[in-house]
């Protein structure tokens, strides 16, 4: 006799998403605008945050009444709690923190970069994500259980020449992201990386138009999987994550970069 979940039979959603409260930072386009979109496609209530105030609100427009846009300095303290208390003024305590911002710097050798350029970059890459987590602790405990996810990167599991800033703030996160894992696991929070390779979006667009992106093709087109990938492909991974269906995995680093790192 078959005895199945009577959700999963009436075609319900069961991920746990439906009525979630998620955090997606760098939210004004790219994976963070993906991300967004899937999250709330999936029922889920979303707070976008980025410095890009114009795009965050027509992203949060698009969405509709599940979501809200916070003009948002991931660097700054002060900034975290005003979102957090968005987010539980218009939706309840959160329950998914994404943390997604970052910036990447043209390629310099070590020698040529500033130490104003070197702290910018570690402050919204890597303090980020430390203020993140800890803005959200008390407001996931008040929900129960929860999952965080951070962005990090390829160049969060190998170096990247000319990227000294940008390679040690995403190493960071890894190393971050797994300690927060132990010290959260009792607090039923699940904490995981995920790794994005080249993906089509502003970040790897340089200015000049389609010409200048040849070069960015061009060794896309050596790896296994032989293209960039798309915002919606790495959405889809954390949403995964964030969601229930990831129930049994914390602490880990999931890679999405078409073969990059092999």
């Amino acid at each position: 006799m078959h005895v199945g979940h009577p959700d999963k039979e009436k075609g319900m959603n069961t991920d746990g998403l439906r009525g979630a409260v998620a955090i997606v930072t760098g939210a004004a386009g790219g994976i963070g605008a993906a991300t967004a979109r899937m999250l709330a496609s999936r029922g889920a209530n979303v707070v976008l945050t980025d410095v890009n105030q114009e795009q965050g609100f027509a992203v949060a427009a698009q969405i509709g009444e599940g979501a809200r846009f916070v003009a948002h300095d991931v660097s700054n303290g002060c900034d975290w709690k005003t979102v957090v208390s968005v987010a539980e003024d218009a939706f309840g305590s959160v329950s998914i923190l994404v943390n997604n911002a970052g910036i990447a710097p043209p390629p310099l050798p070590l020698h040529e970069v500033s130490e104003a350029d070197y702290r910018r970059v570690v402050d919204v890459n890597q303090l980020s994500c430390f203020l993140g987590m800890k803005a959200v602790v008390p407001s996931i405990i008040r929900r129960g259980s929860g999952a965080i996810v951070n962005v990090s990167s390829v160049a969060g599991l190998k170096a990247e020449r000319g990227a000294i800033a940008y390679t040690a703030s995403k190493f960071a996160v890894t190393g971050m992201t797994k300690v927060a894992a132990l010290d959260l696991a009792g607090l039923k929070i699940r904490v995981n990386s995920v790794h994005p390779g080249l993906v089509d979006t502003p970040m790897v667009r340089p200015e000049g138009g389609a010409q200048a992106f040849d070069p960015i093709l061009q060794f896309a087109a050596g790896l296994p999987i032989p293209r960039p990938g798309e915002p919606d492909e790495i959405a889809n991974l954390i949403v995964f994550l964030a969601s229930d269906s990831a129930s049994f995995l914390t602490g880990g680093s999931y890679a999405a970069d078409g073969g990059w790192t092999l």
